[in-house]
Order: structure tokens, then sequence, then C-alpha cells
């Protein structure tokens, strides 16, 4: 399940989170050092120090536009969100290579383990701004080419094969991190997510009503079902 999300953070935060990313004194990294063994063949960009000040802050405004966004919580059904890092791609230091996520994640900032049962990637550049650079995804549909708008984030499945295509001019920003679930079936969280939209759908057309509390009832129930906290 592949799903954009729309205007995550708005035109001050971007505008506060370029400024940081672009400043002379922010710490860029070799990509690869924080890199797995198979990773490492083909990763080739540049990554934010992650204990720097400024990837505290950067992160903060990330997790709270993801607080206030009722369509990331309601796809996603978030149970821990690994801490959000970012990440540069330039001609200098262009691409990412096709590879998959490790499964289990640990947060040195937070002290935890994170299954990343979904990827997300926030763009920080809009798309005029970089060639290439494409956030390209493998599933069940077929490839999948991603580039959008600086602001909005795409959530694809954790297990998918991926890679960014190399940026041939100009500078490509993003955060990206792995969250899991509350829902750790990808065909379950695909269900909740359809009936929680035409609910919503359903109610905004005829208002609330006997068929929306009921509706609404069995979505709970369904949560409660293949639902896990712990």
């Amino acid at each position: 399940m592949i799903i954009h999300l729309k205007e995550v953070i708005n035109k001050d935060e971007l505008q506060s989170m370029r400024t940081i990313l672009e400043s002379p004194g922010t710490p860029w990294i070799e990509g690869k050092k924080t890199a797995g063994t198979q990773a490492q063949l083909v990763k080739n960009n540049e990554q934010l120090q992650s204990g720097s000040e400024q990837a505290k802050r950067l992160r903060k405004i990330v997790l709270d536009a993801l607080k206030r966004n009722p369509i990331f919580f309601a796809a996603a059904l978030p149970k821990k969100i690994f801490n959000p890092m970012f990440n540069r791609y330039r001609p200098e230091a262009p691409t990412y290579g096709p590879h998959i996520d490790g499964a289990i994640l640990y947060s040195h900032d937070d002290s935890f383990w994170v299954r990343g049962d979904i990827s997300c990637t926030l763009f920080l550049s809009d798309p005029d701004e970089y060639d290439g650079g494409e956030l390209i995804v493998h599933d069940v549909s077929g490839i999948n080419r991603l580039k959008l708008p600086a602001g909005d984030a795409i959530l694809y499945p954790g297990g998918s094969l991926h890679s960014v295509s190399p940026v041939v001019r100009g500078v490509r920003l993003a955060s990206f991190f792995w969250i899991e679930s509350m829902v750790r079936n990808v065909e379950q969280r695909k269900i909740l997510f359809e009936l929680d939209k035409n609910i919503l759908s359903l109610r905004r057309a005829i208002g609330e009503c006997e068929q929306t509390v009921a509706l609404t009832g069995i979505y709970h129930n369904l949560l409660r079902l293949w639902g896990d906290t712990l």
C-alpha cells in the first residue's frame, strides 16, 4: 500500500527546515557510514549527522507535524516512529541503488527497537529544483517512480525493494524514517484505512446516522481484533 500524504509540513516549517539544512555549518556525513554491509555497496549520498543539534531541531518539526496529520495516523496506525533522519542527494553524491531496509532498527536517540513495517520519505525539495532523484518503489502494482512537492510524504511497505535514481542537477533534500504499526499485517491495515476513509466520506455526505455509528463500531472492533499496543 503506497499512500501520498499532502502538505505534511506547512510553508513556514519547510522554510525553517531548509534554512537549517542549507546552512554552511550543517554537519553532513557520507551516507554509507550509516548503512549495513549490503547497503554500503549501493549507497552514495549524504546524511545529516544524527546526534547533531540541527538533526534534533528538525526531528521535532517532523514529529510534531505527523502528530497533527489525521491521514498519517489512519494509514500508518503508528505504535513507534524511528527518529526521523535527513539526507541530501546532489551530483557529487547522487544516488542510492536498489535495496531493502532492515526489518528491525534501533533508535539510539530514543533507546528503543522499531520494527520497520512502513517506510516514509518526506520530500523537502520541490521537483523543479533537481533532475533525477526519483524514489523508485517496487510493489505488487509494479514500479512506482515518485517525485513529490516539498512538504509532501510517501508511505510504502517497509519490505519493498526501492532506490533513488541519480541526481544530475541541483539538490534533493528529504527526511526518511520507519514506522512500527499497531496493525502489523499490511492487508489488515489497508482494510482499516479504506473503511475509515469511507466512513468519513459517508459522514460528510449524510451526517451522523445509525449506519455511520454501526460502521464506526465495526472499524473499532476490527482494530481491537488486529491491533497490538505492546
